[in-house]
């Protein structure tokens, strides 16, 4: 019934950015709001950031003040914008999103994951 399709993972060097994109589409009645968290190899998935239809932001520790997240609500689109890129963010990107898709039916719908490489 939904996707999400993550996009703008790759290869950076230690210091550099990148911006990640994951578009929703499908029968969306309402997003209430979207995520991105991330799973490094050996470790647990981790919440980076999220961000409420109301505009409401919380990041992990680990991220504040480099990684800012943001939504184009037209779009059904969030991004996830990445500065100051150190060796510890690589990991696998994934999109997550608390979307309601009926007049009732509410659910938690995940993307396929995008990979992050930060490496000299």
């Amino acid at each position: 019934q939904v996707q999400l399709v993550e996009s703008g993972g790759g290869l950076v060097q230690p210091g550099g950015s990148l911006r990640l994109s994951c578009t929703a589409s499908g029968r969306i009645f309402y997003i209430y709001a979207m995520a991105w968290f991330r799973q490094a190899p050996g470790k647990q998935r981790e919440l980076v950031a999220d961000i409420t239809s109301g505009g409401s932001t919380n990041y992990a520790d680990s991220v504040k003040g480099r990684f800012t997240i943001s939504t184009d609500g037209a779009k059904n689109t969030v991004y996830l914008q990445m500065n100051n890129l150190n060796p510890e963010d690589t990991a696998d990107y994934y999109c997550n999103g608390d979307i309601r898709v009926g007049v009732v039916d509410r659910n938690v719908y995940w993307g396929q994951g995008t990979q992050v490489t930060v490496s000299s």
